[in-house]
C-alpha cells in the first residue's frame, strides 16, 4: 500500500490547478454567507420599522385623543397617571438611596418606561465572590 501511495504523485500543473479551485470555493462560499447576513439583516430592519411606525402611530393617536378630550373640555380615557405618589415599599438590602434612585433611573430610561409606572420591589446588592 505504501508503494501504491508513493507512487500517486502530483505534478505541479495539478497541485496549482487544486489549490486555485480550493481558493475560489472558499471565497465564494464566504460571499454567499456575506450575501445571507445582509439578506437577513434588511428582513429584521424591516421589521423594526414596521414595528416602530405601528408604536409611533398609536403613541400618535393617543396623544391626539388626549389633545381632543381636553380641547373639548372632557377627561381623557383612561387612569390618570400619578407623578409623584409613590406605588408600593421599596426593599433596600446594602445599598443607599442616592445608588437605587440611579439604579431605578437607568431602568426607566432603558426599557422606555416611565419611572411612575415601574414597581421595585425590593434592590439588593450583589457581591462578586
Amino acid at each position: 500500500m505504501t508503494a501504491a501511495l508513493l507512487e500517486m504523485q502530483m505534478s505541479w500543473g495539478e497541485t496549482l490547478k487544486t489549490s486555485v479551485v480550493g481558493f475560489v470555493l472558499v471565497i465564494v462560499i464566504l460571499a454567499v454567507i456575506a450575501v445571507l447576513i445582509r439578506l437577513i439583516s434588511k428582513i429584521f430592519e424591516a421589521g423594526e420599522k414596521a414595528f416602530g411606525k405601528n408604536k409611533a402611530k398609536s403613541t400618535a393617536n393617543n396623544v391626539a385623543d388626549k389633545a381632543l378630550a381636553s380641547a373639548q373640555g372632557q377627561k381623557p380615557l383612561g387612569r390618570p397617571l400619578p407623578d409623584s405618589e409613590s406605588q408600593g415599599e421599596l426593599k433596600l438590602e446594602n445599598v443607599d438611596e442616592p445608588t437605587a434612585a440611579v439604579i431605578m433611573a437607568i431602568v426607566s430610561n432603558q426599557s422606555g418606561i416611565p419611572l411612575n409606572r415601574l414597581l421595585f420591589k425590593s434592590i439588593k446588592l450583589i457581591e462578586e465572590k
